[in-house]
């Protein structure tokens, strides 16, 4: 998608804060953090939501939780607790058409999230 911001960061044509990278997902600190870690986790394929993985997508969402783990420990978040967070359409906060998970952590999150 050449308007999507999460592919112009993949294709580099965006530079960002990079945590972790592989062939399938990038991940790179958010630029308005909400937690004083706030890391998003990106497929590099372009994925609209949640609404639109398949079955043939099962691999890769448990790849992504597997990055996730890998980036809490990286963090120093994963002994504390962290939160991951997938907001999908316009109600439930999804900003940016391309699927991606929040890991938020480095402080007591508290819930209701909202």
């Amino acid at each position: 998608m050449s308007d999507c911001i999460f592919c112009k960061i993949v294709s580099k044509e965006i530079p960002a804060n990079l945590v972790y990278e592989d062939d399938h997902v990038i991940a790179f600190h958010d630029i308005s953090p909400t937690a004083p870690v706030h890391v998003l986790v990106v497929p590099k394929e372009h994925i609209e939501s949640l609404n639109h993985i398949t079955h043939e997508k099962k691999e890769l969402l448990g790849h992504i939780h597997l990055c996730i783990k890998e980036i809490a420990e990286k963090l120093d978040i994963s002994e504390s607790g962290y939160r991951v967070v997938n907001n999908c359409g316009k109600q439930g906060g999804q900003t940016v058409g391309h699927i991606h998970f929040h890991l938020l952590g480095g402080r007591q999150l508290e819930w209701p999230a909202g």
